[in-house]
């Protein structure tokens, strides 16, 4: 480990440390690329239909393939598998990258509705997909950038 806190094997060494009591990384547990790839386009398929989503729809292109595929290759390293997104576009930076959208609660909640709809349907065990809400939600908070008032 090279002790740097923003590189990318800081990052898989974080999130896969608070794992369950397997020697596995997070990307086998998924299913590797085929069920990432499945967990991510039913994510978007959900999003793509759903009245309860149409917040954070309208944040996104029409066509969510560059979305898709985006997500697939973030969620790749994140989990430990090929660092796809990083040999592509770099460094994440994922509070920069989404700054431009306005995230609120509203938002960040609906992103998560989506992610957990999706994570129901999957064949993951109900330990894995406990620990990827988790995760998912301090990604989801960390990317708010506006405060929502209750007036």
């Amino acid at each position: 480990m090279t002790g740097d806190k923003s590189g990318f094997l800081f990052q898989i060494l974080y999130y896969n440390s608070y794992m369950m009591n397997t020697e596995l990384p997070l990307y086998e547990l998924i299913g590797s690329e085929a069920g990432l790839r499945a967990l991510v386009e039913r994510f978007y398929d959900v999003m793509d239909s759903a009245p309860e989503a149409a917040q954070i729809r309208a944040l996104h292109p029409e066509s969510l393939k560059q979305s898709r595929e985006k997500l697939f290759m973030f969620l790749s390293g994140w989990s430990g598998g090929p660092a796809l997104y990083i040999q592509t576009y770099g460094h994440p930076r994922l509070r920069q990258r989404h700054m431009p959208f306005p995230i609120g609660k509203a938002e960040r909640d609906q992103w998560l509705w989506c992610m957990d709809k999706a994570l129901a349907e999957s064949p993951f065990d109900a330990q894995l997909i406990e620990y990827l809400k988790k995760r998912f939600t301090e990604i989801a908070n960390s990317m708010q950038n506006r405060v929502d008032l209750d007036l």
